[in-house]
């Protein structure tokens, strides 16, 4: 009889191998005419229990090839510190994978991307930073969801195995003051979802 262990490391090989060939799809995507720029790829555990999504790319994100990479991703990481979170445990994405597809409306190859990215990592819970983000997921009518309402800083079921936390978008909310404070608030439910987990 196998081990968990064990059984654990053979869902983690597939996963890195499974992440891996996503990647190399996504470095030779032609769906958009992105000239230079390589789309922006997920970073993090791949078989993570967060799942952290954000709707567009920022520039800086494009140029480093990285999801969360640059102030979004430090703030976060310094949250998930003060929330008692290990950064083992999340993985970051953006939904539109480059910077300079239109922002108004996600690419259906991007939700594409996006579903693999979730059917791989198989999250207990996304935290889905944004309005645009919530409704590009509702879109994307992944199996056995349900809809997502914007009620932010509440957990809400997605899936059976899967949970959703709606907060701001980050983004623009490290910017202003109030809308930072809004941010954290919502974000910060993320450490009692977490303190709650069952210890195994």
């Amino acid at each position: 009889m196998p081990r968990p262990d064990d059984i654990y490391d053979k869902h983690l090989t597939r996963a890195i191998s499974e992440i891996n060939e996503l990647c190399r799809e996504l470095t030779h995507c032609e769906e958009c005419a992105h000239g230079n720029a390589v789309p922006v790829i997920g970073s993090g555990h791949p078989l993570a229990d967060i799942f952290l999504v954000k709707h567009k790319t920022l520039p800086g994100e494009a140029d480093e090839g990285v999801a969360f990479f640059g102030r979004s991703g430090e703030a976060v990481m310094k949250g998930c510190q003060k929330l008692g979170i290990d950064s083992l445990l999340l993985y970051g994405t953006n939904i539109i994978k480059c910077a300079n597809v239109p922002d108004e409306e996600a690419p259906e190859w991007c939700l594409q991307y996006l579903q693999r990215e979730l059917e791989i990592v198989q999250p207990k819970l996304i935290v889905i930073m944004g309005e645009a983000a919530m409704d590009a997921i509702n879109a994307m009518g992944f199996p056995l969801s349900q809809q997502l309402e914007n009620r932010q800083g509440e957990v809400q079921p997605f899936t059976p195995a899967t949970e959703a936390l709606v907060t701001p978008e980050i983004d623009s909310s490290l910017d202003d003051q109030r809308r930072k404070t809004r941010f954290w608030k919502a974000f910060k439910v993320l450490g009692d979802w977490y303190e709650s987990l069952p210890p195994y």
